[in-house]
């Protein structure tokens, strides 16, 4: 597996290259630039980018890798802050970012947030995606009509989405097999127009049905 890093501190890079395990090839380019050019030449080439964010320019940064991700929508976005921010985190997990770790990030780590995203789940810890829910929930009680399509167990689903809980444990939950939450998943989706597991979660706060 090969993973493009745009990556400008020479001791992180050197971190990730020995966190890495087996199999997997770091390519390092210092722009976003280079990035946007090295995934337009060719676009299948890498299954993930990491995006070093520093904090000389980190607000800009944010907002770089912002546009980025509306760009390669469908490129797999690994982000590593080095500063913690709710908002610079909800902002780019709104965009598209499939994950957020610490720079200096552990070996077994690292395995297991690529683990999570490749199984199509955000990576950032059940509570800290709880907290960004809360944070960004509306007060309000919207409509309800993005909700009234879905079956019961989709539904049901659903709510379990915007506890933090993972598909295996969903799976637990509600007796059915793991496949199963992902079908109802899709079909989600499809039915509410949202694109990942926040935004849903972020939908079902809104309607007021957890507690």
């Amino acid at each position: 597996m090969k993973i493009l890093c745009w990556n400008t501190d020479d001791a992180v890079w050197m971190h990730w290259s020995q966190v890495v395990t087996v199999g997997i090839s770091l390519f390092r380019v210092e722009t976003l630039e280079e990035m946007s050019q090295a995934l337009t030449a060719t676009p299948s080439e890498y299954e993930y980018c990491f995006m070093y964010l520093g904090n000389e320019s980190f607000s800009k940064d944010v907002e770089d890798v912002a546009k980025f991700c509306s760009k390669f929508p469908n490129q797999k976005k690994v982000v590593f802050p080095n500063q913690l921010s709710q908002s610079a985190a909800l902002r780019l997990f709104s965009v598209g970012v499939n994950g957020q770790c610490a720079p200096y990030i552990g070996k077994e780590q690292l395995s297991l947030v690529l683990s999570v995203i490749d199984s199509g789940e955000i990576w950032g810890g059940r509570a800290f995606i709880q907290q960004l829910i809360q944070q960004s929930a509306r007060p309000e009680i919207t409509s309800n009509n993005a909700l009234e399509h879905l079956s019961d167990r989709e539904l049901s689903v659903a709510i379990c989405i915007s506890r933090g809980l993972s598909n295996k444990q969903i799976a637990l939950e509600l007796e059915i097999t793991e496949r199963t939450v992902k079908a109802h998943l899709t079909s989600t989706f499809k039915k509410t127009n949202t694109k990942d597991r926040l935004a849903l979660a972020l939908l079902i706060q809104t309607q007021n049905l957890v507690h």
